[in-house]
């Protein structure tokens, strides 16, 4: 049986759907292809379709998630203010949601192991989302904000927010989301 040209298409984009959340729920080490193809309702066969290895749909998926945030962070940024966006950021609602949240919370410290050119993947497609930062952060301040001073802010949060989710008591949880939101903001001021 012949399928239409956009079939392909179609599968491949519920493969990466599934693994972009499965990953950042679970991490991906935890997460195997089995896991991945039942998520998207396909047989473990048609993985290699699709896809030569799991670090080729890794990388697949960094790129995907990290431009999609960075899309929505374009669209956010513009005319929003420091502490509604550090707090949005920090919220019980991101850390509860780690598979649809952001990448670099959720991923970062695993793909500090992978190969040289899945972190390069990750830098590269995260480096759009650090220039836009740079330059929100540049008119909030009032001074030119570098892409490296834009990092450790979002390593500050990214941080936070990774303890937040370590943390098993929701009061103490939030008490730690609420110390980030504060240190974010005179980091940024």
């Amino acid at each position: 049986m012949r399928y239409a040209p956009e079939h392909n298409d179609v599968t491949r984009q519920r493969i990466l759907e599934a693994a972009s959340r499965l990953f950042r729920e679970d991490g991906i080490a935890a997460v195997g292809l089995a896991k991945i193809m039942a998520e998207a309702d396909l047989t473990v066969g048609t993985f290699y379709t699709h896809f030569q290895s799991k670090e080729a749909l890794v990388r697949e998926a960094l790129h995907r998630s990290l431009d999609a945030r960075h899309q929505a962070i374009e669209q956010l940024l513009p005319g929003a203010d420091l502490e509604g966006v550090v707090r949005a950021y920090l919220s019980p609602e991101h850390r509860d949601g780690a598979g649809t949240g952001c990448t670099v919370a959720a991923l970062v410290s695993e793909v500090a192991r992978h190969p040289s050119e899945t972190r390069s993947v990750f830098a590269s497609h995260n480096a759009p989302t650090l220039d836009v930062l740079a330059a929100w952060l540049s008119t909030h301040r009032g001074e030119d904000v570098s892409r490296a001073d834009a990092a450790a802010l979002l390593g500050l949060l990214a941080g936070t927010l990774q303890l937040a989710r370590a943390t098993p008591d929701r009061a103490e949880s939030d008490a730690i989301l609420e110390a980030g939101v504060r240190a974010a903001i005179r980091l940024s001021t």
